[in-house]
């Protein structure tokens, strides 16, 4: 293999192509890469911060304990979300996202490649490489694709703000912040003291 075939190995989209789930089934790339509206989103950093990984973790712990016995999973990155729009064919899907947590309660979503669907609940801990990602593209698919709810963590600031779709749009709450008790509204039970949650955080 010369160098050049080499580099389309490697590089196999381009900043300005547009892309389906058939596409990226194909790429052999060692990065995480995601898709929005057919735009390729590559991870900045080679791996997500410690603080970023110690909040996934908690998170994730605390929705397996809520979730015992109940019908909904949680599931954290690397982790497949593929949002369809009109067909739910490989080649018809243009945005396919790895959120940070998410929660499905519908189970017909599931299949051996992720979710394909909405989930009910997602969550992404902000870094400074994706915060435009997280706070404008990924919230507009998830707005449009009726997710029922999108948690947004600044790990740094530790704080939570949380977008509750009401008639096919996002309401958000205050900013919460330790001191705080928040609760979410589509997974019964599920509770989050902030105070605790933040303990021991550096």
């Amino acid at each position: 293999m010369d160098s050049e075939e080499k580099d389309l190995v490697q590089e196999p989209f381009t900043e300005y192509g547009v892309y389906s789930y058939a596409d990226y089934l194909t790429w052999e790339i060692d990065e995480m890469v995601e898709l929005i509206k057919g735009k390729v989103f590559r991870s900045a950093a080679a791996a997500p911060g410690r603080k970023h990984q110690q909040i996934v973790l908690r998170l994730g712990a605390a929705l397996l304990k809520c979730l015992e016995n109940k019908p909904c999973e949680a599931f954290i990155a690397p982790f497949d979300v593929r949002l369809p729009v009109k067909s739910k064919k490989n080649e018809d899907i243009f945005t396919v996202v790895q959120p940070d947590v998410c929660v499905v309660c519908d189970r017909s979503k599931l299949d051996d490649a992720g979710c394909i669907g909405a989930p009910d609940l997602i969550v992404e801990v902000l870094s400074k490489w994706g915060i435009k990602k997280d706070l404008k593209n990924k919230y507009e698919v998830y707005e449009e694709s009726g997710v029922k709810e999108y948690w947004v963590i600044h790990p740094d600031e530790e704080t939570f703000l949380i977008y509750t779709l009401t008639h096919g749009k996002y309401i958000p709450s205050k900013l919460f912040t330790r001191g705080d008790y928040i609760k979410s509204e589509c997974i019964s039970g599920f509770e989050v003291d902030l105070e605790k949650f933040f303990e021991d955080l550096d």
